[in-house]
């Protein structure tokens, strides 16, 4: 008898929230993440322009750091230096690579900010894309 009044509890509770799921999804108070954009999102990017600059800078600032800047240009150079004398080829295969990849990320963040620049200059002209 306890079993099968459990079963039934459960066989309700099941019910009452498929029922619920069922209504809420019918509201659709909320687009799905799946619908197409209704707009290009220039108020929105206005508003991060600064800390986006910041950002950049501080990501070229540390390319562009000396041998002691952790994540610079000149820090990884050394290891790979560092790994071709101790004759670890492996290793300075690997660094290598990270070394040409992290060196390609100069010139697109750079381009970023240029890029970046028109958009403020873009957003100071359009009362910060709140015009249409």
């Amino acid at each position: 008898m306890r079993t099968v009044k459990t079963a039934t509890l459960a066989l309700t509770a099941v019910a009452a929230l498929l029922a619920a799921a069922g209504t809420a999804s019918a509201g659709g108070g909320t687009p799905s993440p799946d619908a197409a954009p209704t707009g290009d999102g220039a108020q929105a990017l206005c508003k991060r322009v600064p800390k986006i600059e910041k950002r950049l800078d501080r990501a070229l600032a540390r390319l562009d750091g000396n041998a002691t800047q952790r994540g610079s240009i000149a820090r990884l150079a050394k290891r790979v230096e560092n790994a071709k004398a101790a004759g670890h080829t492996e290793i300075e295969t690997y660094l290598n690579d990270k070394l040409t990849f992290r060196r390609s990320l100069v010139p697109t963040l750079e381009k970023r900010r240029k890029d970046l620049t028109a958009v403020k200059t873009w957003c100071e002209a359009n009362n910060n894309g709140s015009e249409n």
